[in-house]
């Protein structure tokens, strides 16, 4: 029954006595929660991943810098965190958002929690989110500008983190790979784990490789140095007379965050010089756009990305279907692809291009991370495809 002396309904971005974080979207909507990690806002996109398993290496791809990570798996922490699952040094992701209470550790892996790793990596969480509702609304409309906000001792001020989301330019345009790449040249002989004896070391190198670094996840070198290869790491800034100057037997184009045609603008005359000189190139994720760019093509922004560990691709050459690891949200623009560039590779999910190569040149790439880490590992037949080019007389 209404009258003057009825309670007046709560404003519907009213703070829930429960919560202590949210996300806060640009539209102004507001999912509510509990923080883990860091006390603080980060801003960025939104994005989902669908990946089971692998949070730890999810949240510390480079390719992640600028975006909010949302897990659609709903049990999050359940192998705690440890130093041998980094793939970088320090985390680029913004933040993340998760349906649950972060999982105490049950693996005999685990060095911690990873609410404990979240804090010491200074990465925002909010837990207790309808991830389903959000990853609908991501699909639906696009991927949004949002705000990772958790403050233990007081209310948030939502409209000021409103603000904060509409402010934030969004990635096309930005380039972001010189905020993640190495700032000097360094030389990287790790190779990849096994059960039992942990990482592997080169020790007789078959063959050099230049890895421009655009963002690279460490089990992408692990990769190259397990098929017996020295890898010299060059931030992405190199030209390709710096590249040249080690005279290496390929040249590797990692992946990395943010636009192709922003970082291509430096990076574009690089792959043009070394590519002249005949050597076998591959690339991978931001690397392959910057190929493509290179080649002719141009690139454009996805209406919300691949995301996950858990994405088909055919080899439209071979006919195979491989499950690959994926993480990006721009894409090769297949019809402008010149003439010479061959497709290789596409999505079974929307279709669109995964792979290329020049025909009659050892110059190749894909979309997608062959490394995984986490996996599957069904195309790891890259990493050979690419040596067996450097070593063709």
């Amino acid at each position: 029954m209404s009258g003057e002396n009825s309670p007046a309904s709560p404003p519907a971005d009213a703070q829930p006595g429960h919560a202590n974080a949210a996300l806060v979207l640009a539209s102004g909507e507001v999912f509510w929660g509990q923080g883990a990690g860091a006390a603080g806002n980060s801003v960025g996109e939104v994005c989902f991943n669908t990946s089971v398993t692998g949070y730890q290496e999810i949240l510390t791809d480079p390719s992640y810098a600028g975006q909010v990570i949302t897990f659609t798996f709903p049990h999050v922490g359940n192998v705690g965190a440890n130093p041998e699952d980094m793939e970088t040094v320090t985390p680029a992701a913004r933040g993340a958002v998760m349906r649950a209470d972060i999982t105490a550790p049950s693996n005999w892996r685990a060095a911690e929690h990873l609410d404990a790793w979240l804090k010491k990596m200074n990465l925002v969480a909010v837990t207790g989110v309808d991830t389903r509702r959000l990853t609908r609304l991501i699909r639906d409309g696009g991927a949004p500008s949002g705000v990772v906000a958790y403050d233990p001792d007081g209310p948030l001020d939502v409209e000021n983190l409103i603000a904060e989301a509409r402010g934030f330019p969004g990635l096309e345009g930005m380039d972001l790979a010189r905020d993640v790449t190495c700032q000097q040249t360094y030389q990287w002989d790790t190779a990849t784990w096994a059960l039992g004896s942990g990482f592997g070391q080169l020790e007789n190198p078959k063959h050099h490789v230049v890895a421009v670094d655009f963002g690279a996840k460490h089990n992408i070198l692990r990769c190259l140095a397990a098929e017996g290869c020295k890898v010299t790491v060059v931030p992405a800034t190199a030209t390709a007379e710096e590249v040249l100057a080690h005279r290496p037997d390929g040249l590797f184009l990692s992946n990395g965050p943010g636009d192709p045609a922003a970082t291509g603008e430096y990076a574009v005359p690089m792959v043009q010089g070394v590519m002249a000189t005949g050597l076998p190139v591959f690339g991978i994720c931001l690397g392959h756009q910057i190929l493509a760019l290179a080649l002719g093509a141009t690139t454009s922004k996805m209406h919300l990305g691949h995301r996950g560990a858990n994405q088909p691709v055919q080899d439209l050459e071979t006919g195979k279907v491989e499950i690959t690891s994926q993480n990006h949200g721009f894409v090769v623009d297949r019809d402008s692809l010149p003439d010479g560039v061959i497709e290789t590779h596409k999505s079974l999910f929307d279709g669109c291009l995964e792979g290329i190569r020049i025909e009659g040149k050892p110059v190749f790439s894909v979309q997608y991370h062959p490394e995984a880490s986490p996996g599957p590992q069904d195309s790891h037949y890259l990493f050979k495809r690419f040596v067996a080019l450097m070593e063709k007389p």
